[in-house]
């Protein structure tokens, strides 16, 4: 199964089983506390809308020692008939796995792309394991694209609290968007529907080893389906409730190794984003509707001083591949006072430009440089947070078109000095 170690008792289980219509695959590490629910809405969800095909749940984790594995074996839903369904319920399988390789969710994946290939899956989807709002409806969102349209790939569309997020709505989006022509709302969000054969593709990359393995494997997943013209569209899925982190919250890591898998891609596709010249919607399924959302806690003042901080630290850093009228305009922006502070769109996308094509040359070490964009990402997310304190969430969503706009109009700059 392309090197895949499974525990041998694993291995003998999927002989028994032999082939699966549907695989939902939850990767976790320590969430014992919420994997119970997601278990029981996968569940509900694969009787409800899937009564006839053979489903395997596949939870791969990552050495959790609160009790996440045993909370997936012991969970199951006792009375059907209390999510009105009362047609026969077949037996639910469930497979838990510790995966091997690179910790992080990367490895989870990959070890449930392999489960799926040898189950000969039709269909498959993965969600998270500290999901709140997760309901038995996504599972159908997820996997009818793939099921009955003939899609290769579903992505969530979610709403989410407008300061939840950021690195997508700030970064991920608006790249994303500009450079491959697909305006997949949510590239990283952590919950996809995808076809057998897509799996099977996934497999067939020589990427376990990097930041994909770690957080980047989200937006590698999308891009991938994107470059290599797999048929692909999104699903509204409703709120996404999860274990949230205030923006200022230690993201670096994370930042380094999204924002790297994706420059990394850029690399691998290059040929393909330097012929798109505009984006196009993709098709959207689920109903739309409006929902209540969780407050997420913003510290400005932490947010700004870490970008003065950076701003003092790092200009010589900076200064060896970023445009000069940026640098002096950073260079001013750390003496303003917070009433004052605003990095605009169109600084923002050339500054991201910027730190793409320094990777591109290699002008720097790659993981000094990604971490010199933490304190510039807090000062960009402390300024967007000013502009819209008091937006409605589709004003937000107005300013976020705006920003990926600005990324699609400076793709001239990406273009220009990309290989001078």
């Amino acid at each position: 199964m392309n090197n895949i170690v499974l525990r041998k008792e694993v291995q003998e289980r999927l002989d028994e089983i032999k082939e699966a219509d549907i695989v939902v695959g939850i990767p976790s590490y320590n969430n014992a506390p919420t994997i119970g629910h997601v278990v029981r809405a996968v569940q509900a969800g694969l009787a409800k809308y899937f009564p006839y095909k053979k489903a395997v749940l596949v939870n791969s984790d990552g050495g959790s020692t609160d009790g996440t594995m045993e909370a997936v074996q012991n969970e199951t839903i006792e009375d059907f008939q209390s999510i009105l369904i009362t047609h026969r319920v077949g037996p639910f399988i469930k497979i838990t796995t510790p995966y091997h390789g690179v910790p992080g969710k990367g490895s989870a994946f990959r070890t449930i792309f392999g489960i799926a290939k040898t189950l000969n899956a039709k269909a498959c989807a993965v969600v998270d394991s500290d999901l709140r709002s997760i309901t038995p409806e996504w599972i159908d969102l997820l996997l009818s694209p793939v099921i009955d349209g003939g899609y290769d790939y579903v992505a969530p569309y979610y709403l989410r609290h407008k300061y939840d997020g950021t690195i997508t709505n700030s970064i991920i989006y608006p790249l994303t968007r500009a450079l491959y022509g697909k305006r997949i709302r949510q590239p990283i969000g952590g919950d996809f529907g995808f076809s057998g054969e897509l799996a099977s593709f996934y497999l067939t990359k020589d990427v376990w080893d990097t930041d994909v393995a770690r957080y980047g494997i989200d937006i590698w997943m999308t891009t991938t389906a994107i470059a290599n013209n797999f048929k692909v569209c999104q699903s509204f899925l409703g709120a996404k409730i999860h274990d949230a982190k205030e923006p200022s919250a230690d993201l670096s890591e994370m930042l380094h190794q999204v924002v790297g898998s994706a420059f990394d891609l850029m690399e691998t596709y290059e040929d393909i984003w330097k012929a798109v010249r505009i984006s196009e919607r993709v098709p959207t399924f689920g109903f739309q509707f409006s929902v209540g959302l969780e407050p997420v806690s913003v510290n400005l003042d932490r947010m700004i001083d870490k970008f003065k901080l950076g701003a003092k630290e790092l200009c010589s850093v900076w200064e060896v591949f970023v445009p000069k009228k940026v640098l002096d305009f950073l260079c001013e922006v750390k003496e303003l006072s917070r009433d004052d502070f605003r990095i605009p769109d169109t600084l923002w996308a050339e500054i991201i430009y910027a730190f793409a094509i320094a990777c591109h040359k290699k002008l720097l070490n790659k993981e000094h440089l990604l971490k010199s964009l933490t304190p510039l990402y807090l000062g960009r997310t402390a300024s967007f947070v000013m502009e819209t304190w008091d937006s409605s969430a589709a004003e937000v969503e107005e300013r976020i078109e705006k920003l990926c706009n600005s990324f699609e109009n400076k793709k001239d700059f990406l273009l220009k000095n990309w290989d001078k």
